[in-house]
């Protein structure tokens, strides 16, 4: 039997821009089951970040509910929303967002500090994670160091050592060659079907899109498909 681990119903997110009203997002329901990979699809301005920064607890929404495992974000503080960021969320990005001037190993460790795990733990677990990736002989390396595809692989890296309940990861192959983007996107495959772990996919091409098991497009703020 599934577990429902993302439940969103009547979602709406409304910014002021220039004295506008801009109703980024309008009436979202979603539900996404524990070991799904989801791709969400969009052009610029259709509330597709809106949705990922309200997915990962990054904002909240002005009105609808969010369930994350059961428990509803939207009544959390600042606090409780960090917490869950650290604990059951990981991120990956466009741009990596990598510490410039850290090694590999120490960009990895960075969430089990936060979370008060012990210097050798966090040692272990993060070089576990990163021969996970690949990148066993690359543990000193800075970003400067490593190709676009490793940087992004230490970044995958950094996302799952926490062992969150979710990934979400926003256009994660928008900087990298075709040859790099298919490596990074059998990660993902590996991860999804292999360790199950649950994944929403941010992206613009349907190439990527079709990894996923599910696509789903936004359009003007609301969620088709």
């Amino acid at each position: 039997m599934t577990e429902t681990l993302i439940r969103m119903s009547g979602v709406h997110k409304t910014y002021a821009m220039d004295g506008v009203q801009v109703h980024a997002l309008r009436g979202i329901d979603l539900t996404v089951e524990a070991g799904d990979f989801i791709a969400i699809m969009g052009a610029s301005g259709s509330g597709k970040s809106t949705l990922m920064h309200i997915l990962g607890c990054l904002d909240i929404p002005d009105s609808g509910g969010y369930w994350l495992n059961g428990e509803d974000v939207t009544r959390l503080d600042a606090d409780a929303l960090a917490g869950i960021r650290n604990r059951a969320i990981g991120f990956v990005f466009q741009n990596f967002n990598l510490l410039a001037r850290t090694s590999a190993l120490d960009n990895v460790e960075m969430p089990l500090v936060y979370a008060g795990i012990e210097r050798q733990a966090r040692h272990a677990r993060a070089r576990a994670m990163l021969e996970r990736m690949g990148l066993g002989e690359r543990t000193d390396h800075q970003p400067s160091q490593l190709s676009g595809g490793q940087q992004q692989r230490v970044a995958l890296a950094r996302a799952l050592v926490t062992q969150p309940a979710l990934l979400l990861a926003d256009e994660p192959t928008g900087n990298l060659d075709s040859v790099t983007s298919g490596e990074i996107l059998e990660v993902l495959d590996d991860l999804n079907r292999r360790d199950g772990v649950t994944i929403v996919l941010i992206t613009h091409e349907q190439e990527v899109a079709g990894h996923a098991q599910r696509r789903l497009t936004m359009r003007d703020g609301r969620l088709e498909g």
